[in-house]
Order: structure tokens, then C-alpha cells, then sequence
């Protein structure tokens, strides 16, 4: 719903800028172009909206991204035409993927050269159809100011995700009316007609099990999730998007299911008689470790995304919903109390498979709990790439709110983590961030160290560095009867190559020596690298 404030005529430039303005926007991350110069120079003259130059466009999507993971706004792009705009399909893919809300504005050659193969012109729009919710092309001034609150709009909707604003240079100098429209939300329906059925299960069940997955996250219904386990006894499971939204500490959670999971954890859902899934998206990692149907025996699937219900498995009871009036509506009704199952599932915990040392050498495992144990009261955001050390993340850092883990789930981008960082620690005012990465993920973005220095971002990156694709190494071991083709992988001086950016760094090779580097990271309110060398043929 928009509301309109005011009347003048403006460039589109200065539309676009005025535009996000009023819509809350306070950041922009993008890298300049020519097509895209006069909006450059609208940002130039202002002061309210700040412009984070990345170093590559796939970076400044990640950024925007951390950034709105952590704040809870959408994060705002800006790139110029063709190779600008081909460098953000990665980013966007990972936010459609799990569904984070992001408005990426790509220049466009003026309206009379589209489609005659101008310099830099390529069909974004098209290209970016399949990973977005919806790409837009603005070629008439007159549109653009509806065009980006509908953007928005969409961005923020049912299940948010990224959208694509191509602006035809045209536009820029051109002029139009400015309405000065704001953008009001209304929440979306819930079917609270359905919470009778839930309760009716929940009264027939002996061994229900709720799951938690990224939608508790991004509806905000962490307090509920709590409260709602917590009055009923009910053991709480996640998946690795679901992470943080309930407490690890707390003695119902049971840890995080799948392929890479706990064994309580996928146990528990084995034993189960109900299943509650709280906007968890069961994709193949999970559905693999139950061939025998557990999952789809007395499912209830609760999703802001209606495509999202049984999209892979076949729920016994869909309920299309905000997750946080829904469980508020479940609350207040359901009197069920399931504390001789929650004790009984206690015992599976001690069952859980713990890390062993295959060497004497520095183990990754050893390298989180050491930095879980050293970190635990700052209530600092992680971030991680992915491969072996985002496993090693989920698994042995306990994290205890929403929005405290920041990793690519649904994509499984490398090279996400750390520019993912930094957009998290903006979001935070240049709070210090975590950023877990291995050897491989790391060199995908590295370039980003210089962002980190330009902005004093104080993000804490953490290496562990085993030699090696470590994910795709192990899986060879087990599924090519370990012949290591193309994994062992030549690093560079991680220690040196920081230093050349102008950010200090160590390296550590036992357990001894890592109190002394944290003590000496965290001192320090700037950007810092530890090079963790850990065992090669470790297996998570």
C-alpha cells in the first residue's frame, strides 16, 4: 500500500535517489559505471543515503545481502551495464535461495540502442528472471518511481526475496513528476481457521518434534518458538538456515538434522509421531537421511510461501501463515504438556558422534570450540563460507539468536561468507563480525580486503586452512575411492597477502598458540586475519 506526500518535477536521477529516500534506505553497496554516473553523481551531492564501494559486483550483492540479514531492511545494489550486471547473478541466486529481501538496480543502454548490441548492454532482465522475484526494465521516467516501490514491495513480500531494476540510461536526464509515494505494509493473511486441526494433532500425539527452519528467522518468532516449546515439553530440531532461532543452550534443542546433522537430532524425528515444521524447505540434504517416509507421517507444515508446502514432501497439513501469529494463535489454546518425551529424548544426546583427531596436527573442530569458548559473552554475528569449515561452524559454535549465523544454505555459495561479513558489521555500525572461511572460499572474494580497510570494518576473518578443497576432497574419499583429482589447491601467504592490504594477521599451527591470537584479534578494533593450519584429511 503507498501513500502520496508531495508533487515535483525532477531527473530521474534524482527520482531514484529521492525515491530510496523514502523508502528507509540508508546504505547503498555498488561499484560505478559509465551508464550509471549521473545517479553517482545525485549520491555525490547528498548526504543521507552512504555508498560502500565494493570490489566486485558479486561482493556488493553479498554485502547487501549480510547487510539485510542482520538489519532487517532490504539491502540496496547499484551497478553499471553488461559485465556490472552479468557479476550479480551469483548474489542473487543465494538470496532467492533463502529468501532474503534485496532491490539491485543495474544500468541499461538508452532505450533506442536495447536490443541493437550496444557496448555493455546485456538482457538483465531475461538473464535474471529465473533467480529473482521478479526483474523489472524502466525505459520511461514516468515509471520510475512506481516501478521501485513495487520493487519493494515485492523484495519484502510473503516469502522476501531479490528483485531487478534495469534503469535505461535515457532516464537519468530526463525529467518527471516526483510524487513522493511511501511505502506502507500490510501483513500478510494467515490461515488461522486451520490452528483446531493443529491443536487435534497435537492432542493424539505422544512424540512430536517441532522443526525449526528459516522462516522462524526471518518472521520474527523466535520469543514464540521459545515459549511455544517450552509450555508444551516439545524437543526442538533446526535446519542450518533455523540456526540461532532457538537457543542451543537451552536443554529442548536437540540440534541441527540432515546429512550433516546430530544423531539426536535426525533420531528424534525418526521416533517422532508429529512433525511441525516452522519454514523449514526439507531440500535433498535432509529428505536423503529418510528414505522410509518419517518425515511425511504426521507433517504439519506452517510457511509464509504457499509453494513452499508440500513442494518436496507431502505434509498431512498445510497452513499458509505468518509464523509468529501463528504460533501466537497455538499458544493461547494448546494445553498439552510432553515433558515424559522431551526426558526420554534427553538420552539420544549422549549418543551424538563427537569429532576425533586424525593427527596431532591443529583440528578444525579444536579451532571453533576455542573460538565459541573465547567468544560466547560478545554476542557477535558469524559469518561463514561454505565447505567444511561452515559445517564445523554449524556444529560446534551454539548459537542463541536470530540472525547470529549468516551462511549460504539453499546455494552454497563460495565467496559469500566474507563479504557477507561486512555487510553485517555495516548493518551494526562497524561492530565486529566473525567470518569462518576455508583456504578455497576465501580466495573466491579475497579482494574484499581492501573494503574491509577503506570502511575500518573490523571483521575478524578465520581461516582454516587445510591445503585443500576440503568438502570436495572428502567426498572423492568416499564416492571415488579417494583419487584427489583437482582439490589440493596452492595457497597464498594468507598472513603476507593481509598484510599487503594493510591488515595485520597470524598464523597458528597448535592449539597453544590460538588464546594468544584471539586475545590479539578481538584487542583490536580493526579488520584481522588468522591463518589457522589445520589437518588435511579432516572429515566433518
Amino acid at each position: 500500500m503507498a501513500m502520496q506526500t508531495t508533487t515535483k518535477t525532477l531527473t530521474g536521477a534524482k527520482i531514484l535517489v529521492e525515491t530510496l529516500k523514502n523508502l528507509g534506505v540508508d546504505t547503498i553497496f555498488g561499484y560505478p559505471g559509465g551508464i550509471v554516473l549521473k545517479v553517482y553523481d545525485e549520491l555525490f551531492a547528498q548526504s543521507e543515503i552512504k555508498h560502500i564501494l565494493s570490489r566486485h559486483e558479486q561482493a556488493s550483492v553479498h554485502q547487501a545481502e549480510g547487510y539485510a540479514r542482520v538489519s532487517g531492511k532490504t539491502g540496496v545494489v547499484l551497478v553499471t551495464s553488461g559485465p556490472g550486471a552479468t557479476n550479480i547473478v551469483t548474489g542473487l541466486a543465494n538470496a532467492y535461495l533463502d529468501g532474503y529481501p534485496l532491490v539491485v538496480l543495474t544500468g541499461q543502454v538508452s532505450k533506442e540502442l536495447i536490443g541493437k548490441d550496444a557496448f555493455q548492454e546485456v538482457d538483465i532482465v531475461d538473464i535474471t528472471r529465473p533467480c529473482t522475484k521478479k526483474a523489472y526494465q524502466v525505459t520511461d521516467v514516468r515509471e520510475l518511481e512506481k516501478t521501485l516501490i513495487d520493487a519493494f514491495s515485492t523484495a519484502l513480500s510473503g516469502k522476501k526475496g531479490p528483485v531487478v531494476v534495469d534503469l535505461a540510461k535515457n532516464i537519468f536526464t530526463e525529467s518527471a513528476e516526483f510524487e513522493g509515494v511511501k511505502l506502507e505494509f500490510t501483513s500478510p493473511c494467515s490461515e488461522l481457521d486451520k490452528i483446531s486441526e493443529i491443536l487435534a494433532l497435537l492432542d493424539s500425539a505422544k512424540h512430536p518434534v517441532i522443526v525449526a527452519g528459516g522462516g522462524v528467522v526471518h518472521s520474527g518468532a523466535m520469543s514464540e518458538l521459545r515459549e511455544f516449546a517450552q509450555k508444551l515439553n516439545i524437543p526442538v530440531v533446526s535446519t542450518m538456515m533455523g540456526l540461532g532461532s532457538f537457543d542451543q543452550i537451552n536443554p529442548l534443542y536437540f540440534g541441527m538434522i540432515g546429512l550433516f546433522g546430530s544423531f539426536s537430532a535426525n533420531q528424534i524425528l525418526r521416533e517422532s509421531d508429529l512433525i511441525i515444521s516452522l519454514g523449514a524447505r526439507f531440500n535433498d540434504r535432509i529428505s536423503c537421511c529418510f528414505p522410509h517416509g518419517e518425515l511425511e507421517r504426521n507433517l504439519i507444515q506452517i510457511d509464509i510461501n504457499e509453494k513452499e508446502i508440500s513442494r518436496v514432501l507431502s505434509a498431512r497439513l498445510g497452513v499458509r501463515g505468518d509464523i509468529k501469529e501463528v504460533l501466537r494463535s497455538i499458544i493461547s489454546r494448546a494445553k498439552n504438556n510432553f515433558i515424559g518425551w522431551a526426558n526420554e529424548a534427553q538420552i539420544l544426546k549422549s549418543r551424538n558422534r563427537k569429532p576425533e583427531k586424525k593427527s596431532e596436527k591443529l583440528h578444525s573442530f579444536e579451532v571453533v570450540e576455542a573460538v565459541y569458548e573465547y567468544t560466547k559473552n560478545m554476542r557477535l554475528t558469524v559469518t561463514t563460507e561454505v565447505g567444511q569449515h561452515q559445517l564445523w561452524a554449524a556444529k560446534g559454535y551454539k548459537f542463541n539468536r536470530a540472525g547470529q549465523f549468516v551462511t549460504s544454505g539453499g546455494s552454497g555459495t563460495m565467496g559469500f561468507g566474507f563479504p557477507a561479513a561486512i555487510g553485517a558489521s555495516i548493518a551494526q555500525n562497524g561492530a565486529p563480525v566473525i567470518c569462518i572461511t576455508g583456504d578455497g572460499s576465501l580466495q573466491m572474494n579475497i579482494q574484499e580486503l581492501a573494503t574491509c580497510v577503506e570502511y575500518g570494518l573490523p571483521v575478524k576473518i578465520l581461516v582454516l586452512n587445510n591445503g585443500y578443497l576440503g568438502m570436495v576432497r572428502q567426498l572423492q574419499e568416499r564416492m571415488c575411492e579417494k583419487r584427489y583429482s583437482q582439490t589440493q589447491i596452492h595457497n597464498p601467504d594468507f598472513v603476507g597477502v593481509a598484510k599487503a592490504y594493510g591488515i595485520e594477521a597470524v598464523r597458528v599451527e597448535n592449539t597453544d598458540e590460538i588464546p594468544a591470537a584471539l586475545e590479539k584479534c578481538f584487542s583490536s578494533n580493526a579488520p584481522f586475519l588468522i591463518d589457522f593450519v589445520v589437518e588435511p584429511m579432516e572429515v566433518v
